[in-house]
């Protein structure tokens, strides 16, 4: 059956001036054009995640590089059969990906690119001289990545600086990071050159584009998405499973976001387990009287006011395209 739908990861460091201006008109555009997704508008440029009809969604693309600023953007599209997302968000802030390096323009310096083919062919061969690392978080690497990587334990892309101190060692070698979109190694790739790493590059348009361009080779587990799939295939090669549910310990590369809205840990919750703890990962989570509803999927939509960190300015919350 043919998928009608498409859904669109993106990212344009550029400087948008004119933000909160640009934020009415891109959000105006959306609403207009029926599509759905989580978009952000920063004075360093955009980053979304958006689903709608293939029309719909090669209109948005056109739209977005038609302005100058964002002339070679680079659109990641994949088909699905339905949207991806319930609502649609269009935010200001002040990155396009919550980091703790500001002081970086991608637009200046950054890891130079690995094209997905090229890539694939250093994941075969595994050169001694080549670390492929995971600049992720790990609710994301913990549920899918690719063979051998290195992979750091951080909670949030803002502790990546603090974690570089350990890779001193390194130094000598090449490195590759990857992500999952390639937005974060614009800026990691960057910072490891700022810090005196040499040998540095980035896996173009990250998982994704690898998983289009390559069929995903050697990625092992699934792809954590930032919409209602939780979690995306990528490999159509040798696929495999490499996490275990939070609950019983089985193998499972089933995503859910706990149904304490206090907690809302990102963990693997095989179907099983999901109904047994009513999406949650603990008793307490589930004894706790905020729970929300769990229908199997274990995602939540948040319902919260727009706000603008760079002002203070609150906004009504985003319509919802129907």
């Amino acid at each position: 059956m043919e998928k009608k739908y498409s859904i669109l990861l993106y990212y344009c460091y550029a400087q948008i001036e004119d933000y909160e201006a640009y934020r009415e008109e891109h959000h105006l555009f959306c609403i207009e054009n029926n599509l759905r997704g989580r978009i952000i508008i920063s004075p360093e440029g955009l980053n979304g995640t958006v689903s709608g009809l293939k029309e719909d969604c090669e209109r948005y693309m056109d739209y977005v590089k038609s302005d100058p600023r964002f002339a070679d953007t680079e659109f990641k599209v994949e088909a699905h059969d339905q949207m991806a997302f319930a609502k649609l968000h269009v935010r200001v802030k002040p990155e396009i990906v919550h980091s703790s390096l500001r002081h970086i323009n991608p637009r200046e310096r950054t890891g130079a690119y690995v094209e997905p083919i090229e890539f694939k062919k250093i994941l075969e061969e595994q050169p001694e001289d080549t670390v492929i690392l995971d600049v992720r978080s790990n609710y994301e690497h913990n549920v899918g990545r690719f063979k051998n990587a290195l992979t750091l334990d951080i909670e949030n892309f803002r502790d990546f600086p603090q974690k570089v101190k350990e890779l001193e060692h390194l130094k000598g070698k090449k490195i590759v990071t990857y992500c999952t979109g390639g937005i974060k190694c614009e800026k990691a790739s960057a910072y490891l050159l700022e810090q005196g790493f040499e040998n540095v590059y980035q896996l173009h348009g990250g998982i994704i584009k690898y998983g289009l361009e390559a069929e995903g080779k050697d990625f092992e587990g699934k792809c954590y998405v930032f919409d209602n799939r939780i979690t995306a295939d990528v490999n159509k090669v040798n696929p495999t499973i490499v996490s275990r549910c939070h609950i019983t310990e089985k193998p499972t590369d089933r995503m859910v976001n706990c149904a304490n809205p206090e907690c809302n840990a990102h963990i693997p919750m095989s179907e099983e387990a999901g109904w047994l703890m009513d999406g949650c990962c603990s008793e307490e989570c589930r004894k706790n009287p905020a729970r929300r509803p769990y229908d199997g999927t274990g995602y939540y939509q948040k319902n919260t006011n727009h706000y603008n960190p760079l002002k203070g300015v609150k906004r009504e919350p985003a319509k919802i395209v129907q």
